[in-house]
């Protein structure tokens, strides 16, 4: 790399770290002098330097059907996942899911008295970590080819374990392999939506410390799961649920062909508001919950919040959010009501804007969901439980 090239570096990685403190991204000095020692380009060789630095997603690698499977994280999501972890001077890290970019900002936060692990299924992606690692001075981090699900039980107790990967259940060898007290944070999807879950190890359960919404490839190997999807309208429309729900019945192709109808809550939100926790909320106290998209050319869905609708169906009949202007209110806020259609629709818009009403009055502006995650065979506590193939996640709401 050229002199010049250097100065323009550091000076976009500068510019980077600003723009992560003044978002609220980095918080921890010890975060922003990692972000600041660790060259990025060398992690993304094939990036012009602008990209390099962007605050955004760099694609590393995509399967045969098209799909991302290998990245090297967004700045933003990289730098709050690590200020849930909290690595300490000392601590022992493994994370799941390599690239080499994370791995030497992890390295750094360690310091010369910890240690970092790293494991990928995939021998390319071990062999590009391996090599950039080298390349930015972190050869020291050991870098492990096997299915991530398991771990690396040569190097546990881990003090720290970092998930940089899509998982839809917490694997029994990560909770075993993490120290008594230790943190694990890990992308969890949940009812359509992915959150950055910070969970300490108390006893024999998880606790949640904080979460963030953010999106990341999908985990292969044994901890691979999808979400069932079903068409509605074609290729247009569809309804998605997790293997873990057990639906007796789900709405046919053409329920949307039904005569639509439509009731508006009184809710008003500001466009940018996320609608994660409204349907978070929904999944736990509605049955036959799932998550409504629509491609963009579709005519038979009436507008939906961005990123797909919380929904319920029944064998035949669907009712979904959906969202127009609101009236005298400037032209960034939207009312939220409900689209039905089928024979059931009216008693599904009722049950959704009964639901979206108490979400709003009780829950809307309180701290959030708080998350627990116990063997699936141990006694829980109450709560909005889901139960995946390892864990029994427990959804709790202040008040």
């Amino acid at each position: 790399m050229s002199a010049d090239d250097s100065f323009q570096a550091e000076s976009l990685r500068a510019a980077l770290i600003r723009h992560l403190v003044a978002e609220g991204s980095i918080r921890d000095e010890r975060v922003a002098a990692a972000f600041q020692a660790v060259p990025r380009h060398l992690f993304v060789p094939q990036a012009p330097l602008d990209r390099a630095y962007a605050d955004d997603v760099v694609l590393m690698k995509r399967n045969a059907a098209g799909i991302a499977i290998s990245s090297v994280s967004q700045p933003s999501i990289v730098a709050l996942m690590l200020e849930q972890a909290g690595i300490r001077p000392g601590d022992h890290v493994l994370e799941i899911g390599s690239g080499g970019y994370n791995a030497a900002l992890m390295r750094e936060l360690a310091g010369p008295k910890g240690s970092v692990t790293t494991v990928d299924i995939d021998p390319e992606v071990t062999d590009r970590a391996r090599v950039v690692l080298t390349a930015a001075g972190y050869d020291d981090v050991r870098v492990v080819r096997a299915d991530g699900e398991f771990g690396v039980p040569e190097g546990a107790p881990y003090d720290r374990i970092v998930v940089t990967v899509t998982a839809w259940d917490i694997a029994s060898a990560w909770i075993d392999q993490l120290r008594p007290g230790g943190r694990i944070v890990v992308p969890l999807r949940l009812r359509g939506q992915t959150r950055s879950i910070a969970f300490d190890r108390v006893d024999d359960h998880l606790e949640s410390r904080s979460t963030t919404l953010c999106g990341f490839v999908c985990m292969q190997g044994a901890g691979a799961n999808y979400e069932r999807v079903v068409p509605i309208a074609g290729d247009q429309v569809y309804v998605s649920f997790d293997e873990d729900q057990e639906i007796e019945a789900h709405p046919y192709d053409g329920v949307l062909e039904q005569p639509r109808e439509q009731v508006w809550s009184g809710v008003v939100m500001n466009r940018e508001e996320p609608l994660s926790d409204l349907n978070l909320w929904l999944a736990g106290t509605l049955p036959g919950y799932c998550a409504l998209s629509a491609e963009r050319s579709a005519q038979s869905a009436a507008p939906t919040p961005r990123w797909g609708a919380a929904a319920m169906a029944t064998r035949d009949s669907v009712a979904y959010l959906t969202s127009c202007p609101a009236r005298r209110r400037p032209a960034s806020f939207l009312e939220l009501g409900v689209n039905g259609h089928g024979p059931d629709a009216a008693d599904l818009i009722d049950r959704l804007v009964d639901q979206l009403r108490i979400w709003d009055a009780h829950h809307r502006h309180g701290p959030g969901p708080s998350f627990q995650v116990y063997p699936v065979h141990a006694a829980v506590p109450a709560g909005f439980r889901i139960t995946r193939r390892h864990g029994c996640f427990i959804v709790n709401w202040a008040g």
